[in-house]
């Protein structure tokens, strides 16, 4: 009896376990589907990514879409392309997209050498010849803007059209105050100075988690990336007078740093302009109204038959 008992309790527990051990399997093989799903999904949202070589070095940059034209998206300095995450879904509804890292920022090299606004308006070609982008609708914030007129310099029939993201077509203030900027990411306590200097362009709408992705992507800049972008951007020689002769957007944040002739001065220089000036914003208007700044981009392309 006692051992009819036993085998009883011995067939139980082994059927438990065996249940135990099937569920347990079966969630794993559950979770393991749902990771790869998410994965797959992630990839998807993130785009296919790509690395193109200019001059030895490599340039990461994100392809959305197909098709020869596209929309070709050019961050600031100390950025990089996840500075897009809020436009890419939008936009690649419509048309392909295109997002890169320019040299020495987010995924892309960063060698030791000058960083010039030819530099990077190279860098862009480069992405746009490798994706088989023949024409594109060049969309630069801040850095990006005087990027984008270099690119139209160098490839005008490559250039469809340009949308200006709070950035200048000549330089900010004097030489001695530019020198001073210059001066201050040459200094030991750099990364101070460009936090205090992120705090001040921050709009009242601006997130919490995009005020700090904002501060990792400069603290993850180098040095002497951001000195030698800097110098690029204070060059005299790419404000010129020459015009761009394609339509042009351009979306400037309200601000004591744009002088009060500024629509008359883009105008003289963008004969075919849109211009908006949004007031309660900061420098990273895209990312504090990311709705509007869509809404307000497709406009254009729409009014101008871009990329259709």
């Amino acid at each position: 009896m006692v051992s009819k008992l036993k085998h009883t309790l011995t067939t139980k527990r082994i059927a438990l376990a065996t249940w135990f051990l099937l569920m347990t399997m079966g969630l794993a093989f559950a979770l393991v589907g749902a990771q790869a799903a998410m994965a797959q999904k992630a990839s998807t949202s993130a785009g296919k990514s790509r690395y193109v070589t200019l001059d030895g070095a490599r340039i990461h940059y994100q392809n959305y879409g197909k098709g020869r034209e596209a929309l070709v998206l050019i961050h600031g300095w100390s950025c990089n392309l996840d500075y897009w995450r809020e436009q890419v879904p939008d936009f690649a509804k419509r048309n392909r997209v295109i997002a890169l890292d320019l040299p020495g920022h987010g995924l892309s090299d960063k060698p030791e050498l000058a960083y010039s606004m030819d530099l990077f308006a190279r860098a862009v070609d480069a992405v746009m010849r490798d994706a088989k982008v023949e024409r594109g609708v060049l969309v630069g914030h801040s850095m990006g803007t005087p990027i984008a007129r270099q690119f139209y310099r160098k490839y005008p029939k490559k250039t469809l059209a340009i949308v200006i993201v709070d950035g200048g077509l000549r330089p900010f203030g004097d030489k001695k105050m530019r020198d001073g900027f210059v001066a201050a990411f040459r200094a030991p306590n750099y990364k101070e100075a460009g936090m205090q200097m992120f705090a001040g362009m921050a709009g009242p709408q601006l997130p919490a988690e995009t005020q700090e992705r904002i501060n990792t992507s400069f603290l993850n800049t180098p040095q002497h990336v951001l000195v030698s972008a800097m110098e690029g951007m204070n060059d005299d020689s790419i404000y010129g007078p020459d015009k761009m002769n394609v339509p042009v957007l351009a979306i400037l944040a309200k601000s004591p740093f744009w002088p009060a002739d500024t629509e008359r001065f883009l105008r003289g220089i963008a004969p075919n302009l849109d211009f908006d000036m949004w007031e309660g914003v900061g420098h990273f208007l895209m990312m504090e109204r990311p709705k509007q700044f869509n809404e307000e981009v497709v406009v254009f392309l729409n009014k101008n038959s871009l990329l259709n």
